[in-house]
């Protein structure tokens, strides 16, 4: 397995050296970002190639420049360039996408178009900078223009001071345009709902405050009035607010939505209809849609999308049952194309790795717009033809998490763990590296100046170089994740010494309840050295996370038993890797410095991502392990079980003929192809003729390794009747959770 280090060069980026910078470093780099887009999509890159990488393995050492050159196709994987094969990417580079959009977390989100612009704003809680905003050509490839506010801060707990704001913080966004303006509506609890304004996505933005209202939406109509509607439970309020969007219009009409709905609302006027778009509180619920004349109703609702999982489970991957009902996706915005398409961005929850967001298409049934295609409404591929935007571009990541903090300015996916000190972290202090001051914190749960990151899922490995010179007693500085229960791994200063310890602790419970109690710490090495690398692995499938050490950056040593992260209430986040120096003395104390933070993805682009075209192979399903047989007799597609006969014979190889755009054609051995039609799946002689769409399938890859295939003729799958061979059908709406119901199949080349 060979990695590929990616750093960005930021040469466009604002000064963020220097506190004073922090301040406007929304306005500045949003600015900088958007004015030398175009040269960013050329931007250098440095590669360091790390083989032979596994969890517990040695890796060649990290060192600043060694070696540079230019973003070139991988001769490996499809002629992509190295950044898009070494970072998830959803372009699959043929004219398709494969979700998630992200592989990380993005809750909440809110789209909109803007002439050939699409506009992206994402839920950060209590994460500064806030309110988190990307920008895209063709709803695939998305790049950050930047945040709302650098520092929201609303009193003591926002600064980590008397209290926190865990749980508390800026969430749901609404983000609308209107005669020339961009708004961004976001609820903070106990504080009241943001107004966001700017004339430029790139900011700067004025800020106003309205009372709370729960997960709401703004419509701004035809006639010039300006509409929100919020709330968790039928009736939903629908209320005016004035002109200027400082206070509510309070001698208005009053309007509500009545009926079956939910929270987390989307509001539209399409077509002269009004348009609600929510769902059910929770994991397992689906959305639904409200349509009506006008905004008193009658509402017509139905759902919006049903039961579907995107093959994700509601356990951990690794221990989920056949009988798993999932995570669905819900809570989603809409837009459409000027080719007169819609799409959803819609979210689902992934575990500890956190909610992520899917890209989904949209199709108008009986005045409703409902997610998925003709033939399988209400739910949703894994893998599409992407949106016709009249935008072309070369598949690019969203996130290159790694920073050498070389440039003096931090790559601008770091977010601070609450509003930081600016006075207690540097870039410029000591050239090359980020410097953090200790600040006063009874543990990492409290610590404040700590600088997180998402984790990119399903698999990654974060390092950093640590030196810890500059350390007083007190001190614990180092590399871990901040959620509850919390771990990391640290050098902390005591009197006669330092101490290498991996430590395991809860924050606060829910709603303020007493946190569990602390685990003791385990100290993997007394006095280690000054510097030092800390690496933490990351794997999803299984929550389970390896801290390492190492003194000269080749052979890691596993710290204490691999930690368990979890999705939980209390933050409503996935994990944050974190880099932290907190002083448990009660007052400030020295400072760590932290070099050359590395972020591995080594599942971005696998086999799961792979299709075997010109290849001959075999497949068997994953729910008993049967193979996908031709019964040359009938002239039909079977399965049969793994140790019978035919799994020996030619019967069992197809080979894989490329289409174009992610489509296949399957032959047998006897030359037919797959053929799905009304009456089954039947082995077809087409007789020179080109495959009709009958004949093609849109190859679905789902990660850990599962493939499923596409009959265009209903937008079903093949699926097979576990433990019963006999014929297989194209009648899967989708994957189930598990896997394990004869939808979804695994592929092997036959030399």
């Amino acid at each position: 397995m060979v990695a590929i280090h990616l750093f960005h060069n930021f040469e466009f980026m604002p000064d963020l050296s220097r506190p004073a910078s922090l301040v406007s470093i929304n306005n500045d780099l949003a600015a900088s970002l958007r004015a030398k887009r175009q040269v960013l999509r050329q931007v250098s890159i440095v590669a360091i190639i790390i083989a032979g990488l596994s969890m517990d393995a040695a890796c060649s050492p990290m060192k600043r420049g060694a070696g540079t050159g230019v973003a070139k196709a991988d001769p490996v994987t499809t002629g992509l360039p190295h950044a898009a094969t070494s970072h998830w990417t959803a372009d699959n580079g043929n004219g398709t996408y494969s979700n998630p959009l992200f592989y990380g977390e993005f809750e909440d989100p809110d789209v909109i178009r803007v002439g050939d612009d699409y506009y992206l704003a994402g839920t950060t809680m209590h994460m500064m900078p806030s309110v988190e905003i990307l920008h895209s050509k063709d709803l695939v490839n998305w790049e950050l223009a930047g945040y709302c506010t650098n520092k929201l801060d609303l009193g003591p707990a926002y600064r980590l001071a008397d209290g926190n704001i865990y749980g508390n913080g800026i969430w749901a966004p609404c983000l609308r345009f209107d005669k020339g303006m961009f708004y961004i509506f976001c609820n903070v609890n106990r504080a009241g709902l943001q107004v966001f304004r700017s004339k430029s996505i790139d900011g700067p933005w004025e800020r106003n405050q309205l009372p709370n209202r729960h997960d709401l939406s703004v419509l701004f109509d035809d006639d010039g009035k300006v509409y929100i509607i919020s709330g968790g439970g039928t009736p939903y309020p629908i209320e005016e607010l004035s002109p200027d969007l400082r206070s509510f219009a309070t001698n208005a009409p009053r309007h509500q939505l009545v009926g079956k709905m939910g929270e987390g609302h989307h509001l539209y006027k399409i077509k002269g209809k009004y348009v609600d778009i929510s769902c059910q509180p929770g994991g397992a619920v689906d959305e639904y849609v409200a349509v009506a004349d006008t905004l008193d109703g009658p509402w017509s609702i139905t759902k919006m999308v049903t039961g579907e999982s995107m093959g994700e489970t509601g356990a951990t991957p690794a221990k989920a049952n056949a009988d798993d009902r999932g995570l669905w996706i819900h809570q989603g915005g809409m837009c459409d194309t000027p080719s007169g398409e819609w799409w959803s961005i819609i979210m689902s929850d992934h575990g500890s790795a956190g909610r992520m967001v899917n890209l989904v298409p949209i199709t108008w049934d009986n005045g409703f717009p409902v997610i998925g295609l003709p033939g399988n409404l209400r739910k949703a591929p894994n893998t599409w033809i992407k949106p016709n935007t009249g935008y072309t571009q070369e598949p690019k990541p969203a996130y290159v998490w790694d920073d050498n903090f070389d440039s003096g300015k931090l790559n601008p996916h770091w977010q601070w763990n609450h509003v930081p000190d600016d006075t207690k972290w540097s870039l410029t202090e000591q050239p090359g590296v980020l410097r953090l001051h200790s600040l006063p914190a009874a543990s990492l749960w409290t610590a404040r100046n700590s600088i997180c990151q998402r984790p990119p899922g399903p698999e990654s490995i974060m390092t950093v170089e640590l030196d810890t010179t500059g350390l007083v007693a007190g001190d614990t500085a180092g590399l871990g994740l901040i959620s509850t229960p919390y771990a990391g791994l640290s050098v902390v200063k005591i009197a006669d010494g330092t101490a290498l310890q991996m430590f395991q602790g809860s924050g606060d419970g829910r709603r303020g309840a007493a946190a569990a109690p602390a685990t003791a710490p385990i100290i993997a090495l007394s006095n280690p050295p000054g510097h030092l690398w800390l690496r933490m692995h990351c794997n999803f499938d299984t929550d389970r996370v390896v801290f390492s050490w190492s003194t000269d950056g080749k052979v890691f040593t596993p710290a204490g038993n691999p930690f368990t992260p979890t999705f939980q209430l209390t933050t409503f986040q996935g994990i944050r890797p974190a880099l932290f120096n907190f002083n448990t003395s009660g007052q400030a104390g020295g400072y760590a410095d932290f070099d050359n933070y590395v972020v591995e993805e080594p599942r971005a682009r696998g086999i799961e991502r792979e299709i075997p075209l010109g290849k001959t192979i075999t497949l068997t399903s994953g729910a008993d392990g049967s193979y996908l047989a031709a019964d040359t007799q009938n002239n039909v597609l079977v399965n049969r079980a793994a140790d019978s006969a035919v799994a020996n014979t030619p019967n069992v190889r197809f080979q894989v003929l490329d289409l174009g755009q992610g489509r296949v054609a399957l032959t047998a051995a006897n030359g037919r192809f797959v053929s799905a039609t009304e009456d089954g799946v039947t082995l077809k002689d087409l007789a020179g003729r080109t495959p009709s769409n009958a004949e093609s399938f849109q190859w679905i890859n789902l990660m850990r390794g599962d493939t499923m295939f596409m009959a265009l003729t209903n937008h079903r799958y093949l699926t097979t009747t576990p433990n019963e061979p006999g014929p297989v059908t194209a009648t899967a709406t989708g994957p189930s959770p598990a896997r394990k119901k004869g939808e979804c199949f695994k592929w092997k080349t036959v030399d």
